[in-house]
């Protein structure tokens, strides 16, 4: 990348992605022209044309400004969802701009940072989001580039020009998080996934090793229990496992209790208990999180009453077992579980927190590569439900695979009811609730946009 002194303005191919939408509000923070594509408005697109960010969707290159046509000072940045044939990338690429991955500027621009760089194929939203907030609400502070819209700070970039730190996740699609050089890492899971990418899970796992080699020596690496890596990487590297609450762990809970949907739980580490801790937002999963969470805090300076008072405070992340609607009988929850693994534990928490409840899931694959590879995966983790509502596959970067579709995982549940149905007509198919139960929308995709629609029905079903 060019000099920092040198970049005047920045284009963004892809930048209503979560990722690039971090980096568009970076760089305009900093003052420079921003500008950029993306296929489809969205929520996040609405909020960077709100701040002042230029959105465009339309593909034209007739549509990218005299400003940003200069190549000695433009800075082009794209995401690998978006096609290397998407027309502006190649007007671009043709007369040689300065063109890099989401994941190269990411790298350059924290390289002067003591970076804490949050990985694995499910959780590391959720755990980087909290490490943001417990670092915010610390003496120490941070900047951060997270991969969700925090609900305590209504954004995914958060700017502290005093702090040595920068919290960032670490994606590992397109191998992405290779272009990073953690000071400290966190790896909460290195289940198979983009096996479009990897082919195997055995690839999956060489790679987040590659990752975790990247730490800087005298850093921290944080392992979930139960993550292989292999052997080696630079000397002088701290190794640490956390858990939700196996004593073979560095780190891990005792004493979980819950009450009115709120977890109380104790903290071991290897200096001692920290008593009395309470979780703000919902979930089992969520407690595991916060240890991961909480030990990379600890390890990096944060104080133990500095994280008492931070935890509880902690409002989680939009699309991460977010409720909408919650009334003594009717609960609806939305969630980014996109995986099978990530399904399983959404759903495990859900059951936890409602366990006389009826449980109807709405979801949409994401990918048909995804949901080839792993339509088996899909079917049992989604048999947990007791109703499933399937959508059509959201596509995102793929063109359609023959015999691939939602009926591939449909057909092989034989155990609850299984019925399809798209956005439109959606809120028809929905039956009348039983006394008590939970709705759950659970995808990737564009699913988000029912979110409100679903509010609105069930608000009004209380109601009447």
């Amino acid at each position: 990348m060019n000099s920092p002194e040198k970049i005047k303005q920045v284009w963004l191919v892809g930048i209503g992605g979560i990722g690039m939408s971090a980096l568009a509000r970076y760089f305009h923070r900093r003052g420079m022209p921003v500008a950029g594509y993306d296929r489809t408005p969205s929520l996040v697109t609405d909020a960077l044309k709100s701040e002042g960010i230029e959105v465009f969707f339309d593909g034209d290159p007739e549509l990218i400004a005299p400003i940003y046509r200069t190549k000695e000072d433009t800075l082009v940045i794209y995401t690998p969802a978006v096609e290397a044939s998407q027309r502006q990338l190649t007007w671009f690429r043709e007369r040689h701009f300065e063109v890099l991955k989401r994941a190269q500027v990411l790298g350059l621009i924290s390289s002067d940072s003591q970076s804490l760089c949050i990985a694995g194929t499910h959780g590391k939203t959720t755990i980087s989001t909290m490490v943001a907030h417990l670092f915010r609400q610390s003496s120490i502070g941070c900047t951060a580039f997270l991969g969700g819209i925090s609900k305590n700070y209504s954004t995914n970039f958060l700017w502290d020009e005093a702090s040595p730190f920068v919290v960032l996740e670490a994606d590992e699609f397109d191998r992405s998080f290779l272009w990073l050089n953690p000071q400290s890492a966190l790896i909460s899971s290195t289940d198979a996934d983009h096996l479009d990418i990897y082919g195997d899970k055995h690839k999956v796992e060489a790679a987040f090793s590659d990752f975790a080699h990247r730490v800087l020596s005298g850093g921290f690496l944080l392992l979930k229990e139960g993550v292989k890596i292999c052997e080696g990487g630079r000397a002088g590297v701290n190794v640490f496992t956390y858990s939700l609450q196996s004593p073979q762990s560095d780190f891990y809970a005792t004493g979980i209790k819950l009450h009115q949907g709120v977890y109380s739980f104790d903290l071991r580490t290897p200096h001692g208990l920290i008593k009395d801790l309470t979780l703000g937002i919902p979930g089992l999963l969520n407690i595991e999180n916060a240890v991961g969470a909480m030990a990379l805090a600890l390890l990096n300076g944060v104080k133990t009453d500095e994280i008492r008072a931070a935890l509880p405070a902690f409002e989680g992340i939009a699309r991460r077992f977010d409720i909408h609607v919650h009334t003594p009988n009717l609960v609806y929850i939305d969630d980014y579980a996109h995986h099978p693994q990530e399904i399983s534990a959404t759903l495990n928490s859900v059951r936890a927190m409602y366990p006389d409840f009826k449980v109807t899931g709405i979801f949409q694959p994401h990918l048909y590569s995804r949901t080839r590879d792993f339509s088996e995966d899909f079917s049992s983790s989604l048999s947990k439900l007791d109703e499933l509502i399937l959508m059509d596959i959201y596509p995102a970067r793929e063109y359609p695979i023959p015999g691939v579709d939602a009926q591939l995982i449909g057909e092989q549940i034989k155990n609850i009811p299984v019925s399809y149905a798209s956005r439109e007509n959606m809120i028809q198919q929905l039956e009348k609730p039983a006394s008590q139960q939970v709705f759950i929308t659970m995808g990737a995709g564009d699913i988000d946009r029912l979110v409100p629609l679903l509010t609105k029905h069930f608000d009004t079903l209380v109601n009447k």
